[in-house]
């Protein structure tokens, strides 16, 4: 069960990734941090294609890249352009949000995903999957409840829309993933994960130095009409910047290696890496020092058996 151990590193990884996210976007300038982000992550993968593609170092390797035309390269830029979508809405509710807000909403993604597989695969679902959807839906009320003592109206808040929006395309690019690592006999195209990691990665960078142009640079107003297109405050160096990317770069290296192994689930590894929110709610707690804790850990522990009813119904 290689995978199920590789799943709850991964979900650590993520906890840690969501709480350095957090710290580094704490008066900074959005766009700017999460073109940073994409920058370091291509830095990181960058060497990786180049020693597989010129060398024979890697070959055999769990770090060997894949060749890939464009028949390939083109679902991979189509991940791309999900996931930065969500990071992209995901960061600026990130900003505004306190942790222990963000991290159980977040943690939905699981239900999301069994949804979409219902409405696109024609899935059914059974008693304990009907009763974790359940529950995720009563937490997301109950959420909705505590931010009110700390002046966020979920109806009228942006920035719980976006961290929803960024939720939905999380879900997307879950259901999106297994397309692209299932085998073809299974459906999906079998793509290698490296290839997959290393290039999505890597058209993000291209994508955010262009919108970070048109955010930042005044030769670029009049695209704009002459008023910012995405709020962007003052930039300021963070050393938790460059954590963001190892942790996620980590993450997600050991969330595609689990996908790889034939026996892997994809709805219960998907469940798992949730369970990273366990340790950004811990930051939020013992570092951001957030308040109203005693009814958000109520809200998390409904979340977090609404993920034990999953995986008991999806066994």
């Amino acid at each position: 069960m290689m995978w199920l151990v590789l799943a709850f590193i991964s979900a650590t990884l993520l906890g840690f990734y969501d709480s350095f996210k957090k710290a580094a976007l704490s008066e900074n300038a959005v766009i700017t941090v999460l073109f940073l982000n994409t920058f370091f992550c291509s830095v990181i993968f960058i060497p990786f294609i180049l020693l597989s593609h010129y060398t024979a170092v890697l070959d055999g390797s769990v770090f060997h890249v894949a060749d890939g035309g464009w028949e390939i390269q083109k679902y991979v830029f189509l991940k791309s352009c999900i996931v930065l979508t969500s990071w992209i809405f995901g960061y600026f509710g990130m900003k505004h949000l306190p942790l222990t807000i963000v991290g159980p909403i977040n943690a939905t993604r699981p239900i999301m995903v069994l949804v979409g597989a219902m409405l696109v695969f024609g899935e059914v679902l059974n008693l304990y999957q009907w009763i974790g959807v359940a529950l995720a839906v009563t937490s997301f009320f109950m959420l909705s409840k505590s931010g009110r003592k700390e002046g966020i109206d979920f109806k009228h808040n942006r920035w719980i829309y976006c961290i929803i929006f960024a939720a939905i395309l999380g879900a997307i690019s879950g259901l999106y993933d297994k397309y692209l690592m299932a085998k073809p006999e299974n459906g999906g195209l079998g793509l290698d994960r490296m290839l997959v990691q290393s290039w999505y990665n890597i058209y993000q960078m291209f994508m955010m130095a262009i919108i970070l142009l048109i955010a930042v640079f005044k030769p670029f107003a009049h695209l704009r009409g002459g008023r910012a297109l995405f709020p962007q405050t003052k930039f300021h160096w963070n050393w938790a910047i460059p954590w963001i990317s190892l942790f996620l770069s980590a993450a997600d290296f050991v969330y595609f290696y689990a996908l790889s192994l034939p026996e892997a689930m994809i709805s219960i590894v998907s469940m798992i890496r949730r369970g990273s929110v366990i340790v950004s709610f811990l930051f939020g707690a013992a570092v951001f020092h957030e308040k109203n804790l005693k009814a958000k850990i109520f809200d998390l522990a409904l979340v977090l058996l609404g993920m034990v009813f999953l995986y008991i119904g999806s066994k």
